[in-house]
Order: structure tokens, then C-alpha cells, then sequence
């Protein structure tokens, strides 16, 4: 296992070679869309709001998209999650940490990787790997963690991507990884916000959203 962070100047980051497919040739189109729409959110007064990120668009996309929640230093929970993430966990993610994802020997990495998406703040990227046993096969994923803020202005939201690519086989599929790749927001070119200043947003209250069938069953949290 590889883990490479990136120092913001381009050195790290930049030498990694990006995991544009995976071994079967399939696009990893997903992550590079979450990326492409959150990017177009950003402003000269840092990372988008939460309550920006409208799922209209994303609705191609929504099975494999995620909220997180911060809820400790280097550990989050899933606020909403897509039917890819329900599939590979075998049930409901909502409320589960996001380390429930990911082997043990994995879990402390991937608490670093988060902080520094909160703290920096930062995108990180995540290649992964779910070793073939006990009657599953080999299952390569990657991930891509996006910082938000909340509606109190902290960073403490996150949008994310999940992609498994082949059979998913028994459940739950945890993983181990293959590399860590991370770059700080202040970095990126941030150009004016075409967007509406009011979307209709991510909105937790509300009970769905029109969407294709099979994506991201949206759930009800009243905590929030």
C-alpha cells in the first residue's frame, strides 16, 4: 500500500499518477464530475456551503454520491448516501462512520486524511482495494472527499464520491488503500460562482427530490 500526501506545492501531488480507469476500463467519470461541480461552487471566500450543493446537479451521479458530518477530530458519519455505498456496506449507511468502510489497519489513515480535509481544508482522493476471500473476489474502489461548510460557516461537511467497480459479492466489503492523494483548497483557481445565490440546495427536510430510479434515496435527519 501506497500512501502519498500532497504538500499544496505541486511536488507529490503532482508525480502521482492519477487512476483515471480502473482495471476493467471502466470511467471513473463520477468522481470527476462531484469534482467538477464542486469546483465551480468555489469562491474567493473559500469552500462552497452545504446548503449550495443541489442535487439536480448531480442526479446522473447520485448513487454513488455522500454527506458526511464531522463529529470528532478525524471521524465523520454518513447524513446521506447513495444506493452504491448501501450495496457495498449490505444495509444502511446513514449514521455509520465512514471507517466502517475501511480494515482496521486502514482506519487511522483514513482519520488523517479526513482531518486534513476539515482542517486544511483540503480534497483528498482515495484509490482502494478489497482483497478477494471468503468467497468474494478482488473489488478496486475509489473515493474522492470534498470539504463543505455547515450553515454555522465551519468546515465540517463533506461531499463525497464511492465507486466500486466489479461484482460486489458477499457483504460488507471493507477496504484497505492502495493510495491517498490530497491537495489544500487554498491551491485551486477559484473563479466566480455562476450559481444562484439561493439554490434549492441539499435539503435534509425534505422527504425526496426528483431523481432516476435506483439513485440516492434521500433520508430524513432531523438532527442537523
Amino acid at each position: 500500500m501506497k500512501t502519498f500526501f500532497g504538500n499544496g506545492s505541486g511536488s507529490k501531488f503532482g508525480k502521482i499518477v492519477a487512476m483515471d480507469r480502473f482495471d476493467s476500463g471502466r470511467s471513473l467519470s463520477p468522481i470527476r464530475q462531484a469534482e467538477a461541480y464542486w469546483t465551480a461552487l468555489l469562491t474567493g471566500d473559500g469552500v462552497p456551503m452545504r446548503s449550495q450543493i443541489d442535487p439536480r446537479g448531480l442526479e446522473n451521479i447520485l448513487q454513488y454520491t455522500f454527506i458526511l458530518e464531522r463529529i470528532a477530530p478525524g471521524l465523520a458519519r454518513f447524513r446521506l448516501a447513495g444506493s452504491h455505498l448501501n450495496q457495498l456496506a449490505g444495509m444502511e449507511v446513514r449514521g455509520m462512520p465512514l471507517t466502517a468502510f475501511f480494515e482496521p489497519s486502514a482506519r487511522s489513515e483514513v482519520k488523517d486524511a479526513l482531518e486534513q480535509v476539515f482542517a486544511s481544508p483540503a480534497i483528498a482522493e482515495l484509490g482502494l482495494n478489497s482483497s478477494g476471500k471468503l468467497g468474494r473476489t478482488r473489488l478496486q474502489a475509489r473515493m474522492i472527499l470534498l470539504p463543505l461548510k455547515s450553515d454555522l460557516g465551519d468546515v465540517s461537511r463533506v461531499l463525497g464520491v464511492m465507486i466500486g467497480d466489479g461484482a460486489i459479492g458477499a457483504t460488507p466489503r471493507r477496504f484497505a488503500i492502495e493510495d491517498i492523494r490530497t491537495k489544500p483548497v487554498a491551491d485551486l483557481h477559484t473563479p466566480a460562482n455562476p450559481r444562484s445565490t439561493e439554490p434549492a440546495g441539499f435539503a435534509e427536510e425534505k422527504a425526496e427530490f426528483a431523481r432516476p430510479a435506483n439513485h440516492l434515496r434521500l433520508v430524513v435527519s432531523r438532527d442537523d
